[in-house]
C-alpha cells in the first residue's frame, strides 16, 4: 500500500508542470482573445478578471482591463428631447418636428451607474499608481471624467491641472502604449486637444474650465501661441474684443503667420468697424496668409481702403 501511495505521489509531482499557474502574458492573451469575441464587458470577462487579479494582484494590465469592464458596464444611453441645436458639441441624433411644427432635437445622453463608475476610477487609479509616467493611462482617467461630468467638468479640470503641474515640475519620461516615448511638444499638443474638447462642449462651466486650463498651461509654458490663442478665443466668445485682441496681438508679435489670431482679429475689426486696426491685420494677412487666396484677398481689400 505504501509503495502504491508513493508511486501515486510521484506521478502527481510529474504531472504538476502540466498544471502550472498561467503567466501574466497568458492572462493578457486570454483576455484579449475574449474581448475580441464578446467586448470589454461581455460574458465571461468578469470571471477571467477575478482569476487574473487573484493570481497577479500587482499586474497593472488587469487593472486597465477592470477599468474597461466597469466603465463600459456602467453606461446606459437614452434619447432626450432638448430645445437646443447642439449638446456637448454634438448635433442631434434625431432632429424632429412636433405636431405644432416646432423643431425638437433628440440627443443621446449617457447615464452612469455611480458604484460601477467609482470602481472604474479606482481601477485606473491603481494602474496609474504603479507607473505615473504612463501618459495614456492618465489620459484614460481624464477622458472618463470628461464623459461622466458632461457639461460641468470640474474633476476633469483638476485632474488636468495636476497632470500639467506634474509634467512641468517633475519632467517625467512619459511613455504611451501606441506612441512609445512622448516628447514635451506632444504633451502640449495633447493638452491643447483637451482645451479644444472643453471649448467644444460650450457650456458656461466648460468655457471657464477651458480658460482655467489655458491659463494654468501658460504659467509653465509662457508665450506659447496655442494657449495664448485660447485666451483670445475665450474673450472673443465673451465679446470682450479688447482683451481678445490683447492676447492675439501677443501671438502675432512673435508669430505673424498665426491664422487663428490673424483671422479672429480681422473678424473683430470688421464687427467693430475699426478700419485703422483692420489695415494692420490685412497687411499681415497679405504677407503671411496661409493660402494665395487669403493673401490676394487681403491685399485687394487693403488696396481698396488705401484708395479712399
Amino acid at each position: 500500500m505504501k509503495n502504491r501511495i508513493l508511486l501515486l505521489l510521484l506521478g502527481l509531482v510529474c504531472l504538476a508542470p502540466l498544471y502550472a499557474q498561467e503567466s501574466k502574458d497568458d492572462y493578457l492573451r486570454r483576455y484579449s482573445n475574449l474581448v475580441d469575441r464578446v467586448g470589454p464587458d461581455g460574458l465571461g470577462v468578469e470571471t477571467l478578471l477575478s482569476k487574473w487579479e487573484a493570481a497577479y494582484p500587482e499586474d497593472p494590465n488587469h487593472m486597465i482591463a477592470r477599468f474597461a469592464f466597469c466603465f463600459n458596464r456602467c453606461q446606459h444611453t437614452r434619447l432626450v428631447p432638448m430645445d437646443r441645436d447642439r449638446y456637448l458639441g454634438n448635433a442631434p441624433l434625431l432632429p424632429m418636428t412636433d405636431s405644432t411644427g416646432k423643431k425638437v432635437n433628440y440627443f443621446e445622453v449617457v447615464d452612469y451607474d455611480e458604484a460601477l463608475f467609482a470602481e472604474a476610477l479606482s481601477a485606473i487609479g491603481k494602474a496609474i499608481a504603479t507607473a505615473q509616467n504612463h501618459l495614456d493611462w492618465q489620459m484614460i482617467k481624464v477622458n472618463a471624467l470628461l464623459a461622466y461630468e458632461k457639461e460641468s467638468p470640474e474633476m476633469a479640470l483638476q485632474e488636468l491641472k495636476t497632470l500639467v503641474t506634474f509634467h512641468y515640475t517633475r519632467k517625467p519620461d512619459w511613455v504611451h502604449d501606441q506612441l512609445g516615448s512622448v516628447t514635451g511638444e506632444q504633451f502640449e499638443a495633447f493638452m491643447q486637444d483637451y482645451c479644444a474638447a472643453l471649448f467644444r462642449i460650450n457650456s458656461p462651466a466648460s468655457q471657464e474650465a477651458f480658460k482655467a486650463l489655458s491659463e494654468h498651461l501658460l504659467t509653465y509654458s509662457k508665450d506659447n501661441p496655442l494657449f495664448l490663442d485660447n485666451l483670445g478665443s475665450y474673450y472673443l466668445v465673451k465679446k470682450d474684443y479688447k482683451k481678445a485682441r490683447k492676447y492675439y496681438d501677443q501671438v502675432l508679435k512673435k508669430h505673424p503667420a498665426d491664422m487663428t489670431a490673424l483671422k479672429n482679429c480681422l473678424l473683430m475689426c470688421r464687427t467693430t468697424k475699426d478700419v485703422k486696426a483692420e489695415k494692420k491685420y490685412l497687411a499681415l494677412m497679405a504677407a503671411h496668409g496661409e493660402t494665395e487666396t487669403d493673401r490676394a484677398g487681403a491685399q485687394a481689400r487693403l488696396d481698396a481702403y488705401n484708395r479712399k
